[in-house]
């Protein structure tokens, strides 16, 4: 029955379907009661004639019926002659077939693995086999057998089977006496592991609760758990608090780790401030080398801008306007230094700067590169300024090593961006690893703009950047701070710059192109909104279905994104005869539904309409499901013409994107913005989020909710405090890193 847990015992009889990047697999299992089922889940390198036992849920597929969700999979090999020839026969082992396989069965009958495993040698004993490919059978064997003892290992201590495939790329033959001698390896970022689970299978494995690596690898862990909140470094001491509170244990013996980690060259501990700054060693050097790349383009010999009051007034005069005193000092100030910041709120004309910017480096002679951390945002900054373009993620070649398991770039000292001038707009989205990466791809003597509203929330990675560098009064920065005429008409960027002065919005019906309905119960809110979206915004005021973004502070609750979206789809894509639809966990994915990439994955493949392919979707990208195969085991979205095809493991990096949080919201703009305000999380109800969500709204903005929540949220003023060096670096002129060398303009 649908839903309910069982165990089943059986042999792999065929396989349907297996992916053998990530291990997702479907296949026939004859049960030892004869009855044959489907079994879908990781299985990494299943076969016919692999005995498994799984544990898992039964989910009824509504085109192919009943189906075993796999959670848990104990496997063996086959012991009998039978099974060892069907597992051979059916391809699992490079270089046999099934005519080599009846060769071996009959050769060495049961013992035909052992053989494989520990003999291949006598493998040439058979017609046909030479040394070298009996040691590549071997070989192959013993990835196979190695993954089996992975696999074994992992589901007996509940982690889960897809680690096998990253174990085994790191640690390849030996991934399995790796992990059993040393479990704490798993709170490596790249397995993701929580510490819990690691620490529970060493100390069963006979682990000393005080032992040097046990606490090393904790204090690692809070090192990393801290950068996942935004965190650069954590100070000393409440990072030995926290360890030994996890611990248990005296502080005195996570002050000897970190000692010792700090010799070891895997934690910098430096003052910074009035704090002692404990970095993981990347973090430190990525902080370290911005503040120096940065201070080296401040102080270089800057242009003297001898043509620039020229080239302004035939700017001025090719684009028909006449720019405002501080639209005039932004592009002449960026005209005349190597790197400079431009921030301001709605409606001050941050466009009208940037494209000023763009055609005055032209007519420089300057080759420009336009991005944006976003797609959407990149899209808008493109059609702005007239030219291509991208995601800064694409501009500096991203992609993921599955060997060394981080981010490199193709983009970087070695082989540079072909641009002598680059503008990043939203750059309060941009984290302090990524701003590194962008320095790093600058040629000396590249110009560098970023743009952004610095009373934004600070970036979902580690510092807080684009703040931290207006904050330190060591770079050119020009703040916008007029409204133009035009923009005071828009209630939307009136309120918006209220509330970011501290004063509450106005809470009233009918404003224009913003409005306030007053919805105190969350239930009733939310069927306020649903409404909005189904019937009463496309047929009122004609705006469509498809452009309307719901906006809530957090997942949770009523006027969560959970609830929202189930809602939501229901009344804008329900269920219907002959429209696909595939269920994972406790979300149905339909055939039209918008949904969201909720993590950085740099392998998934993409094609545009035009043949081109590439790989990588990335957080906060939002596209539309188009189509999912009749086997329920594919499903095709489509991001803003880029085409990727997804296998059922990597569905819980989809979610439905009817509603999102502010947060996943940042960099995007939308014709029509609906913002669900109802009680939740302290942390979530400030002035930033209130801010950021107003202002993603282009034409129309709805508020729906308790208006003292949005009254208390305008008036909390509360940015959470980020551990970072960066502003305090610039400001002494730099520190730690080696020197960059002379920046020529």
């Amino acid at each position: 029955m649908a839903g309910e847990p069982c165990t089943v015992a059986g042999t792999v009889n065929s396989l349907i379907f297996q992916n053998a990047d990530n291990g997702y697999t479907v296949l026939r299992l004859d049960g030892e009661d004869g009855i044959q089922l489907t079994v879908v889940g990781c299985i990494p390198c299943a076969a016919p004639g692999e005995e498994l036992i799984v544990t898992g849920e039964w989910k009824n597929h509504p085109t192919h019926g009943p189906q075993l969700q796999a959670e848990l999979v104990e496997r063996y090999m086959p012991r009998s002659e039978s099974g060892i020839l069907s597992y051979l026969s059916s391809g699992a082992i490079k270089g046999i077939g099934p005519a080599t396989a009846l060769a071996l069965v009959q050769r060495f009958g049961e013992e035909t693995l052992d053989v494989l495993e520990l003999e291949p040698e006598r493998l040439t004993t058979l017609k046909g086999i030479t040394a070298r490919k009996a040691q590549e059978i071997a070989g192959s064997f013993r990835y196979q057998a190695g993954m089996r003892r992975l696999m074994e290992f992992l589901t007996h201590n509940d982690l889960p089977a897809a680690l096998a495939l990253r174990l085994y790329k790191r640690y390849g033959d030996k991934a399995s006496e790796a992990v059993r001698s040393d479990p704490y390896l798993l709170c490596d970022p790249y397995f993701g592991v929580p510490f819990s689970a690691a620490d529970a299978i060493a100390l069963s494995a006979g682990t000393e609760a005080g032992s040097s690596r046990r606490v090393e690898a904790a204090v690692l862990f809070e090192l990393h758990y801290n950068m996942n909140n935004g965190h650069v470094f954590a100070p000393r001491e409440k990072l030995a608090t926290a360890t030994a509170r996890m611990l248990e244990l005296p502080e005195s013996v996570v002050e000897e780790a970190v000692d010792a980690l700090a010799a070891q060259g895997r934690l910098i501990e430096e003052p910074v401030a009035k704090e002692d700054a404990c970095y993981t060693a990347p973090l430190y050097e990525a902080e370290t080398f911005v503040c120096n790349r940065l201070l080296a383009m401040a102080s270089a010999p800057a242009d003297q801008g001898r043509n620039t009051a020229r080239l302004l007034e035939e700017l001025q005069q090719d684009q028909g306007i006449v720019y405002a005193p501080e639209q005039r000092l932004a592009v002449e100030t960026a005209a005349r230094t190597g790197i400079f910041l431009l921030t301001g709120g709605p409606g001050t004309g941050k466009t009208t700067c940037i494209r000023g910017i763009a055609a005055m480096f032209e007519r420089m002679g300057l080759r420009v590169a336009l991005a944006a951390p976003t797609g959407r945002a990149a899209k808008r900054l493109g059609d702005a300024c007239g030219q291509e373009a991208q995601t800064v993620h694409r501009m500096l070649a991203m992609s993921y090593n599955e060997d060394l398991g981080e981010v490199t770039f193709g983009k970087n000292e070695k082989d540079p961006l072909d641009a002598d001038a680059v503008i990043v707009d939203e750059t309060s989205m941009v984290d302090l690893t990524l701003m590194r990466a962008l320095l790093a791809a600058l040629r000396p003597e590249c110009r560098l703009v970023l743009v952004g509203d610095a009373d934004q929330l600070p970036s979902v990675g580690p510092g807080n950047v684009f703040s931290d560098l207006i904050r330190s009064r060591r770079l050119s920065v020009v703040k916008l701070t007029e409204i133009f005429r035009q923009a005071r008409k828009s209630a939307i960027v009136r309120n918006a710059h209220a509330i970011n002065a501290g004063e509450p919005p106005v809470l009233e019906p009918n404003q224009g192109d913003y409005f306030f309905l007053r919805r105190p119960d969350p239930e009733t809110a939310l069927a306020t909104i649903v409404e909005l979206c189904r019937t009463r915004l496309p047929k009122n005021m004609g705006v469509d279905s498809r452009q309307i973004q719901v906006l809530t502070p957090t997942r949770k609750g009523p006027a969560g994104t959970v609830q929202l979206n189930r809602a939501l789809q229901e009344a804008l894509n329900p269920a219907a005869e002959g429209k696909r639809e595939k269920r994972f966990g406790d979300t149905v994915f339909r055939q039209g539904d918008r949904v969201m990439q909720i993590k950085n994955d740099y392998d998934i493949l993409w094609q545009k309409e035009d043949g081109a392919v590439g790989a990588g979707v990335f957080n906060g990208d939002v596209g539309t499901v188009t189509e999912i195969d009749p086997s329920g085991e594919l499903l095709t979205v489509s991001f803003d013409g880029r085409t990727a095809v997804y296998t059922g493991e990597l569905l819980g990096e989809l979610e439905l994107a009817y509603a999102v949080t502010v947060h996943k919201a940042q960099g995007s703009e939308y014709r029509a913005v609906i913002l669900a305000a109802a009680p939740c999380a302290p942390t979530l109800m400030t002035r930033s989020v209130l801010y950021t969500a107003i202002t993603r709204a282009r034409e129309l903005l709805i508020l729906v909710g308790d208006d003292e929540v949005v009254r208390r949220m305008a008036a909390a003023d509360k940015r959470s405090r980020r551990y970072s060096g960066l502003k305090i670096r610039l400001r002494e002129g730099g520190a730690g890193h080696e020197a960059v060398g002379p920046v020529r303009r």
